[in-house]
């Protein structure tokens, strides 16, 4: 029987990858995976019946790693950041005096219309 064998470089300039995930994604399993395993060990100190814990995590963690793989197949590698930048774009800037517009033409032409000379 032969061995397998695993490529660990995926080439220049290509995203981690890990079983689908891209990226960010990967450390996002890790964290979700964490979190159902520091719940469970909660509930477990709290005495409630292990019988309960063990079905609630295993939902938890199911509905964490469908919902991170399909956040990864939604918007890619760069998607999430992307759309996070995207919200912090404001919608418009309050502009309550014409001046800064009028300087701008000013510093640009390095004279008003006024100013121009008569041909």
């Amino acid at each position: 029987m032969e061995p397998k064998k695993y490529s660990i470089n995926k080439g220049v300039n290509r995203p981690l990858e890990f079983r689908g995930l891209q990226a960010q994604y990967i450390w996002y399993l890790a964290a979700a995976l964490l979190l159902v395993l520091v719940t469970f060990a909660i509930l477990y100190l709290l005495g409630i019946n292990i019988y309960a814990d063990v079905p609630m995590c295993l939902v938890l963690g199911g509905l964490l790693v469908t919902r991170i793989y399909r956040l990864s197949r939604k918007y890619g590698q760069y998607g999430i950041m992307k759309k996070r930048a995207r919200k912090a774009i404001p919608a418009y800037l309050p502009s309550h005096s014409r001046k800064c517009f009028t300087q701008l033409f000013k510093d640009h032409v390095g004279r008003t219309r006024s100013a121009a000379p008569n041909s």
